[in-house]
């Protein structure tokens, strides 16, 4: 049986993970679960399900509020006698950290944004393996995260991370000549930049194919996203970000390719599931029996690929600069997106606003303030990604 640690379990990916686990009782113990504390209602049923010894709180207000929460959702079950045992509480913004540490076999990581980088970092010193759903934490810690991992310690969650895992497994190192990463285009695929003037949060939300949490959504209609998948890919594969094409397949159903140095290109195809991925993560290097359901090759289909719109969308290539720059330059990145989404949820900047503040950003702190790989700290990616959210706060009020 493997012991899991679960950061982010109220999110999309978390509840998502809780599913899978929830019918493999013979095969996984919940030990710890950590949360925000944004929907305690969830989290003390969560607790009361999977019964984890640990409970980390990042809002520190909210834990009477998850205390009588559970008391209430506990009692049916036999805590008031004695039936169940309360989890131990930690509260603040450094107990998922101290929960990334614990003796386990997987922690996963579902964090949203910036915020997953300690944990990323308390787990890989623990030795212990890493599931991660939290691209941030890669993107901004860069060499600082790939450099504290063991081979193999570092499994990812992502759907077309875990297509490339699996595709390489079809060669060598040596043999890869490129890899494909494959994005459905989002909401507005298809759209011109005049199109997506006045664009809303409601209508970014509406994603075609997948169900997420409202940061990866609204990345994914700015293809923000695919930006910081590409960042992942070239850190996670140590593969040149030239040798990286992303190509928009709008059925989500081929979830990313590799293209081998004789010609051969190895897809990995199934439904748009992440229970996939989760469970090929918890299991890893196996696979997990009946995770998700396969394609269904009874039926007439049909699968298309099509080049990026760039000029629409330039957060792809945006990110592909601060690849390359390196450094801190992704946590500005990162960081600036992080902002600019808030404010644009809360309908203080438009769409297009939200890569026009990433690029002022990225273009500002490369001209000054940036610090390479060869000087990267923790110290420095903090620093930088304060400085990403403050400048584009400040854009943002110019705007407004």
């Amino acid at each position: 049986m493997r012991s899991i640690v679960l950061l982010g379990s109220t999110g999309s990916i978390g509840t998502q993970t809780l599913d899978v686990i929830s019918t493999r009782r013979d095969q996984f113990r919940v030990v710890a679960l950590a949360a925000s504390g944004s929907n305690l209602e969830l989290l003390a049923t969560q607790i009361v399900e999977f019964t984890p010894d640990v409970v980390a709180l990042a809002r520190p207000s909210a834990a009477n509020e998850l205390q009588r929460l559970l008391y209430a959702a506990g009692d049916a079950r036999g805590w008031s006698t004695g039936g169940f045992p309360m989890p131990r509480l930690l509260l603040g913004p450094d107990a998922a950290t101290e929960l990334a540490a614990l003796d386990c076999d997987v922690v996963v990581n579902a964090i949203t944004g910036a915020a997953g980088l300690l944990p990323t970092l308390a787990t890989l010193k623990k030795g212990t393996t890493l599931a991660l759903a939290n691209k941030e934490s890669l993107v901004i810690g860069g060499r600082l995260v790939t450099g504290a991992a063991a081979p193999g310690q570092i499994v990812a969650v992502d759907s077309e991370h875990s297509a490339f895992a699996q595709a390489l497994r079809a060669g060598k190192a040596d043999e890869v000549r490129r890899l494909i990463l494959t994005a459905s285009g989002g909401p507005f695929r298809g759209r011109t930049r005049a199109e997506l003037a006045d664009v809303t949060p409601d209508d970014a939300m509406a994603h075609p194919t997948w169900a997420m949490g409202r940061v990866i959504t609204i990345n994914s209609s700015t293809l923000v996203n695919k930006g910081l998948e590409l960042l992942e890919a070239a850190l996670l594969y140590d593969v040149d970000l030239d040798d990286i094409t992303v190509t928009v397949h709008p059925q989500s159903i081929v979830h990313s390719m590799v293209e081998f140095q004789d010609g051969s290109t190895i897809a990995q195809a199934s439904p748009p599931d992440m229970r996939l991925p989760i469970g090929i993560a918890l299991t890893w290097p196996d696979r997990l029996a009946d995770a998700a359901l396969p394609c269904d090759w009874s039926a007439p289909t049909a699968w298309t690929f099509a080049p990026v719109d760039n000029a629409t969308f330039p957060a792809i290539e945006l990110a592909r600069l601060a690849g390359k720059a390196g450094g801190t330059a992704p946590a500005v990145f990162n960081a600036a997106n992080e902002a600019a989404v808030d404010a644009f949820c809360e309908g203080r900047i438009g769409f297009l606003d939200i890569t026009a503040i990433i690029s002022r950003c990225l273009e500002e702190h490369l001209a000054a303030g940036h610090v390479p790989d060869r000087d990267l700290s923790v110290e420095a990616v903090l620093a930088a990604d304060r400085w990403g959210r403050g400048r584009a706060t400040e854009l943002t009020e110019a705007r407004g």
